[in-house]
């Protein structure tokens, strides 16, 4: 398809990786709402247009997060994962695919009942350079905060008018940055991988040579915490056993 070709040539972005029905229908209901009469018009608009190649980028890309997105999960890693990792060398974590930044500052606010800010590094990256804006920014609407503990919310939330701004201590313990996570090189040394709720966009190819990176970015013993929708069958085939339900754990010797 010739409008794949162009968008991987203009943005490095290989939109073959991508599911290829939900990919063409959104970008179908984005180029009719633009008044263009299909792909190749849609691509002259964009290139030319930075505000509409963001908007493109935007939708490609799907923000949708919110704080202690399926909070169990999250009691899963601060009462089963974490013990595990937080063995006196510097935790190392990544959130990977971050969109807003509710991910990667959830796991800021666990981090800091059980450890001092020095204890650890969390690197969160996304394609999109609007969401990590945003995620810097770190103001949120109030449909962001349903799932978070009311303590946390009290602790490091202040409220201004509609929307929430989170505390500085939170902010100030995440470094964000931009990656494309089909093309781009990953960090090494990781002691805990979040990547959910991406995965399910990408074709099975994708994912299986995502897994195979996420292995090699993991430090031995490291895990890999996939979303609700994201289960891997056979984690050995990519070094990984299963440890707890969305929780994959490298082995010491990768298979």
């Amino acid at each position: 398809m010739e409008f794949i070709q162009s968008v991987k040539r203009k943005t490095n972005i290989d939109l073959s990786l991508y599911k290829e029905a939900q990919m063409k229908r959104r970008l179908t209901a984005l180029y009719e709402k633009k008044g263009c009469r299909g792909f190749k018009e849609y691509f002259n608009l964009i290139q030319n247009d930075r505000e509409q190649m963001e908007e493109f980028l935007d939708r490609m890309t799907i923000n949708v997060s919110e704080f202690f997105r399926n909070q169990k999960r999250w009691e899963v890693l601060e009462e089963s994962v974490l013990p595990r990792l937080m063995k006196g060398t510097k935790l190392k974590v990544w959130s990977a695919a971050c969109s807003t930044g509710e991910e990667p500052y959830t796991i800021a606010m666990i981090l800091l009942k059980h450890l001092k800010p020095e204890q650890f590094t969390i690197i969160a990256t996304d394609l999109d350079k609007n969401a990590l804006q945003r995620a810097r920014t770190a103001v949120y609407p109030e449909r962001s905060l349903q799932e978070i503990p009311e303590s946390l919310k009290q602790k490091y939330f202040v409220k201004d008018g509609t929307r929430y701004m989170l505390d500085r201590r939170i902010v100030d313990s995440v470094t964000f940055k931009q990656q494309n996570l089909l093309a781009d090189p990953f960090d090494t040394h990781v002691d805990l991988i979040i990547c959910r709720n991406v995965l399910i966009y990408f074709t099975e190819e994708a994912k299986t040579s995502l897994y195979r990176k996420f292995n090699e970015a993991l430090s031995p013993g490291g895990f890999l915490f996939v979303g609700s929708t994201e289960q891997i069958f056979t984690p050995s085939q990519y070094g990984f056993q299963s440890e707890e339900t969305f929780f994959y754990r490298k082995s010491n010797v990768t298979g």
